[in-house]
């Protein structure tokens, strides 16, 4: 690993630090949530050696970590969205966007239309993650009190 990469992932710690300092989040939970953090973009970068496809990175780090959000936030007792919003700030297209308005207010069309559709799939990678998720989890809870149920009852 490079000091690049590794300043990279530590500055996914601090900027997901920020954010929960930001939205009030305290305690364990802004432990949780800033190791969410530096998890994501640690993720992320390992996966970059692997698989060339950044879109597929995307979805596979926010499948992960929105999987690691919904435990953190059972076993704190805290609502999901608190460790999504903050846990994957790191990945927020926000270079990929910048440069999508800037070539809209160029005028240049073409660069646009290239940057908004990678734009999309960027952000689409992240939703379908973080909704892959939360249907796995769901799912995961519902069979586990359906097979509690019926031994309370007997």
């Amino acid at each position: 690993m490079t000091i690049t990469e590794i300043a990279q992932i530590l500055s996914g710690f601090v900027g997901t630090l920020c954010f929960g300092i930001l939205f009030r989040i305290r305690g364990w939970r802004l432990c949780a949530v800033s190791l969410g953090g530096l998890l994501s973009w640690f993720l992320f970068v390992i996966l970059n050696r692997w698989i060339p496809n950044e879109v597929v990175n995307y979805f596979i780090v926010a499948l992960v970590i929105s999987l690691y959000n919904e435990i953190m936030a059972r076993v704190l007792k805290t609502p999901t969205t608190m460790f999504v919003t903050t846990s994957l700030i790191p990945l927020i297209p926000g270079g990929s966007l910048y440069y999508t308005m800037a070539y809209a207010f160029e005028g240049n069309r073409e660069h646009f239309l290239e940057k908004a559709i990678y734009t999309l799939q960027l952000a689409s990678a992240l939703a379908l993650g973080i909704i892959l998720a939360a249907t796995l989890t769901k799912i995961v809870c519902n069979f586990l009190a359906a097979r509690k149920s019926p031994d309370a009852h007997a």
